[in-house]
């Protein structure tokens, strides 16, 4: 195999995946290797006004997958939270490269009576009613720079989105606040990458190696392992965050039965694997 061979790199069209992409890309061509990115549109990738597919799992990654198992592409570059919770045969996890601020970000009007607060995330919906009643939660859907642009347009007065994607779009100054993760929990591996290439792909997998970060990929999986526990999927209301504190770590989680009373559960040990263990049981999941 030439080992010097340009890495094609895929990646959604979005202005924030395309971020994410080309900041893989600059890596790599720091360490010498030539890359190109190729766009490659998902069953995610429709308009704002259109709805969504009614098979979520995959919607932004499963064309991704399809083009690196067919050799099309080298690599893809993922928002990890949207990796669905098993594994697809012939790929690998090669990198999951040190995470950005994994919290979420308030953007727009201060919480308050009539304030209008855009998302269609089942968790920020559930987490606002939990801790900001006094807001009204609206439906609202799109990329990063649509969702800003209707807190402009006036169509909504605030929108919590991710503090990563704003940073990585050059938005960083743009929350009014950033929540807190303990009690606002992010999604399971939100603000982290993860970069998949063919199993049997050595000169691909060996070239990202040295991206990968062991604390962030030992968090972002127990997060992820707490969503497989209550049952996985795009659409539960729950959160995970884990961090490392001191000689070991802590893993908040949130979830929010439907008909239930929201709850959270914190623990901490040596284990990231085992705190989503015993954080799964506190929440009641398997």
């Amino acid at each position: 195999m030439n080992e010097r061979r340009t890495l094609a790199i895929g990646t959604r069209g979005s202005a924030l995946a395309l971020a994410q992409a080309r900041w893989v890309g600059e890596w790599l061509e720091a360490r010498g290797r030539a890359t190109r990115v190729e766009v490659i549109r998902t069953r995610g990738d429709v308009p704002p006004d259109e709805p969504l597919p009614a098979e979520g799992v995959g919607l932004f990654t499963s064309a991704l997958q399809e083009a690196l198992g067919s050799g099309r592409v080298d690599l893809v570059v993922h928002s990890l939270k949207d990796l669905p919770l098993l594994p697809s045969p012939g790929l690998t996890l090669a990198a999951v490269p040190v995470r950005a601020d994994p919290r979420d970000a308030w953007v727009g009007r201060p919480p308050g009576r009539l304030v209008r607060v855009g998302t269609s995330s089942p968790r920020r919906r559930a987490l606002l009613g939990a801790l900001y009643p006094e807001v009204t939660p609206v439906p609202l859907r799109g990329n990063l720079d649509t969702r800003l642009g209707r807190v402009q347009s006036g169509a909504v007065d605030a929108v919590v989105v991710a503090q990563a994607g704003l940073s990585r779009l050059g938005h960083k100054s743009a929350a009014l606040m950033l929540l807190d993760p303990d009690r606002f929990v992010p999604a399971p591996a939100q603000g982290a990458l993860g970069v998949e290439v063919r199993t049997e792909d050595d000169d691909a997998r060996l070239a990202v190696a040295d991206l990968d970060d062991e604390t962030t990929r030992r968090c972002a999986l127990a997060e992820r392992s707490v969503l497989a526990g209550l049952g996985g999927g795009c659409q539960l209301p729950m959160g995970a965050h884990a961090r490392a504190a001191g000689e070991g770590y802590v893993l908040t989680a949130f979830h929010a039965p439907a008909g239930l009373t929201p709850r959270w559960a914190r623990r901490e040990g040596k284990d990231p694997a085992e705190l989503a263990a015993l954080v799964t049981a506190a929440l009641g999941g398997r």
